[in-house]
């Protein structure tokens, strides 16, 4: 570590940081969507839709990028406590989300958008965890093609 500077202690610092942003971004997202789920072309609730892909794309993104599932795990926290709270009654009745099938689409779209995402995020990272193959391995260039087989001539 270099006394001087304290680069090392930065690391922790930046890292809580950019999951606060994540958590705030996925909040937005959801307060967001919760005011404009309902737009609808035609029959189709398409901004419903469009959220959801934007959460998942998020989720997704946020996980490949701090290499971790909770990368992914915290957008999609910050996207469920803003739109289950925006979505309960308050005192005098009133609801943002209504249970019509735009909000349906959006609140159980969204969550399972947020599971893939995280569960792509889990499964990469197992992926990248699982250990090489025992045994020594061949350093340099591999010959390609068919390898003859009984004694070598020297």
């Amino acid at each position: 570590m270099n006394v001087t500077t304290g680069k090392h202690r930065t690391q922790p610092v930046l890292t809580g940081s950019v999951y606060v942003v994540l958590f705030l971004l996925g909040a937005v997202e959801g307060m967001i969507g919760s005011f404009q789920y309902s737009r609808m072309a035609g029959s189709v609730p398409l901004a419903a839709i469009a959220f959801c892909l934007a959460l998942l794309v998020t989720c997704l993104l946020a996980g490949w990028g701090m290499r971790s599932v909770s990368g992914a795990l915290v957008p999609a926290i910050g996207w469920l406590i803003a739109s289950f709270v925006l979505s309960m009654p308050v005192a005098n009745g009133s609801v943002v989300i209504t249970a019509s099938t735009p909000g349906e689409w959006y609140l159980y779209g969204g969550t399972l958008s947020a599971v893939i995402a995280v569960a792509a995020s889990f499964g990469s990272w197992i992926r990248a965890a699982r250990p090489q193959q025992a045994g020594p391995q061949p350093s340099g260039p591999q010959p390609s093609g068919p390898q003859p087989s009984g004694p070598q001539p020297p």
